[in-house]
């Protein structure tokens, strides 16, 4: 399998899900500004989209919506429990946070990350973006992870949008003013996330620094 990844990006989650699960993945890096790959490959061949992630199987199928990929990757080996199984509730149940996390937070950080493009609107968006993160907080106040005891993909792919607006070593990346100094439940979950070997490796693996 090949993952195509942009450093610090949304690629992040599917990277920490493949790490967390031991898989044998090729880390394929792309440049944001050609969309071409670091062997010369123009990447609109893999995703017509443009846009990061991107899980090439070793059949030629293609996945190209992060939520679909770190779900897939969970059902290689079930028996982690980094996603509940098919059919059941709790599957719906982790299928509507990835939805939330896609809709209300990956897509609320848009205009933060393009804030010269944005404008005016940004004083709209942030305010907004701050009340999704305000119920997340909320939401972690008697449980540990998003989804209760147990690390899913859900919390990988919260803790690579969260880095957006919390890590230092972000910054060079992204330039988003939000800050989640008061929403104590979401530091300790960071921490607690940032702290798993899995996702200390794949910061270093991006080049990332982990201060």
């Amino acid at each position: 399998m090949k993952l195509y990844y942009m450093p610090a990006a949304c690629s992040l989650a599917p990277h920490i899900v493949a790490n967390e699960l031991g898989l044998d993945v090729e880390y394929v890096r792309v440049n944001n500004n050609d969309h071409t790959t670091e062997e010369g490959q123009n990447f609109y061949t893999v995703n017509p989209h443009g846009y990061i992630p991107a899980l090439e199987l070793s059949d030629g199928n293609v996945l190209c919506e992060g939520p679909a990929i770190v779900q897939y990757l969970a059902d290689l080996k079930p028996e982690l429990g980094l996603a509940p199984a098919n059919g059941t509730f709790k599957r719906y149940q982790l299928q509507e946070m990835l939805s939330f996390l896609s809709t209300e937070i990956h897509k609320g950080f848009i205009p933060l990350i393009y804030a010269r493009l944005a404008g005016d609107y940004i004083e709209t968006a942030r305010p907004k973006l701050e009340k999704r993160y305000a119920w997340i907080n909320e939401h972690l106040s008697e449980k540990p992870f998003l989804m209760g005891d147990n690390f899913t993909v859900a919390d990988a792919y919260l803790f690579a949008l969260t880095g957006w607006g919390q890590a230092p070593w972000l910054k060079s990346y992204y330039n988003t003013p939000i800050y989640f100094d008061r929403l104590e439940n979401l530091q300790r979950w960071y921490e607690r996330v940032k702290s798993r070997g899995a996702v200390q490796k794949s910061i270093l693996q991006e080049g990332l620094d982990l201060d």
